[in-house]
């Protein structure tokens, strides 16, 4: 199953709004006679490919999945038939499928009397699949708040300037993060002050191998973004979220907008409805890189779901903090967090972190 996980993560960045799946099928000896994973949405699902490597060894052997085994029909076949077909006589799968349309795999591999086996290593499984599985259980894309900032909180100095608090091997990373998620969303005040390309660039891959996101900018008064900014781009594809009473006129030709409302209380739009609108065009994993106005946001409407923040060696004093109201007036109501990684990067101290009100994916 480790293996399997390992091939999974191979998918990360090209199966939305699939999830990552890797399958490992081993010969009536136990040795591994194929490997797969999920390549591309539409495409072959990973038991196919480990079936077609193992060929006839397949027969009598064992199938050891990261996802329960799709029951249905969709753009490929049902991957329980097919393991069926192959004559595989055991399956082993880590996570159960969430998803109404393909769950029931473990139940038609039993009645056609296959030994079936569940939850081998599930939350390393779930951990790798957390985007697709907490935008299955939520009906929402699955959203990572990533900020840098200095010791002291800062994201800027009181001028202004921020270029650069974050070391290369943080910058680096963050574009690594981008390439994994659907979809990159900043604010106005970032489009203003930045003109940020939100591009991903991957060392040691040709631009043609990196996915790129969906460029999201929330442009309430559609002010922010004007012709020749460099979200803007042929890079990747731009999607500016304007309110519904915004004159944006000036924007035709330029990049496709959504129309939403504003928020019931403070500025800004309406966040659920902004992600509505991104998971109707199957986003299922976000990286929120805005400003601090944008993230107190996001979280007011308790939509982040992961936190990566980037902390330098550096003290500044005085300058933006790195999150805006949030909604909380008083230390009960603080948002606390549950620690899940650190790692040294370059000079940086980087921290994962989720919040503790919220659910693992596995949990569920």
């Amino acid at each position: 199953m480790s293996r399997a996980i390992e091939l999974a993560a191979r998918g990360i960045g090209h199966t939305s709004p699939n999830p990552v799946v890797g399958c490992v099928v081993l010969d009536s000896a136990g040795r591994t006679a194929g490997e797969g994973w999920h390549q591309r949405a539409g495409g072959p699902h990973a038991e196919i490919h480990a079936l077609r490597a193992a060929g006839e060894r397949a027969r009598g052997g064992t199938a050891v999945v990261t996802l329960e085994p799709c029951n249905h029909t969709g753009r490929t076949g049902a991957c329980a038939q097919a393991l069926i077909d192959a004559g595989i006589a055991r399956v082993v799968y880590a996570v159960a499928d969430p998803t109404p349309t393909a769950t029931g795999g473990a139940v038609t591999l039993a009645g056609a009397g296959l030994d079936v086996e569940a939850g081998l290593l599930a939350g390393t499984a779930a951990a790798g699949n957390e985007a697709w599985l907490t935008s299955v259980l939520l009906g929402r894309p699955f959203v990572l708040w990533k900020y840098a900032a200095t010791l002291d909180g800062r994201i800027a100095a009181a001028d202004g300037t921020s270029r650069w608090i974050s070391s290369a091997e943080s910058r680096a990373d963050v574009h690594r993060l981008r390439a994994a998620a659907d979809a990159v969303i900043v604010g106005s005040g970032t489009a203003r002050a930045d003109d940020p390309q939100l591009g991903a660039r991957v060392s040691g891959l040709a631009d043609t191998e990196v996915s790129q996101p969906l460029r999201v900018v929330v442009d309430s008064g559609a002010a922010a973004v004007k012709a020749g900014a460099r979200v803007l781009d042929g890079t990747a594809p731009t999607l500016i979220a304007v309110a519904e009473d915004a004159d944006a006129a000036h924007l035709d030709g330029l990049a496709p907008i959504v129309r939403l409302p504003r928020a019931a209380e403070g500025p800004g739009l309406h966040i659920p409805a902004l992600l509505q609108a991104l998971y109707e065009r199957e986003v299922r994993s976000v990286l929120l890189e805005g400003g601090p106005t944008l993230a107190g946001a996001f979280f007011a409407a308790k939509a982040v779901d992961k936190v990566i923040g980037y902390l330098a060696p550096v003290l500044l004093g005085s300058g933006p903090v790195t999150l805006g109201d949030a909604g909380i007036t008083t230390i009960a109501q603080a948002l606390r967090l549950d620690v899940t990684d650190t790692a040294r990067l370059g000079p940086d101290l980087r921290i994962t972190a989720t919040p503790v009100r919220h659910t693992r994916p596995e949990e569920n």
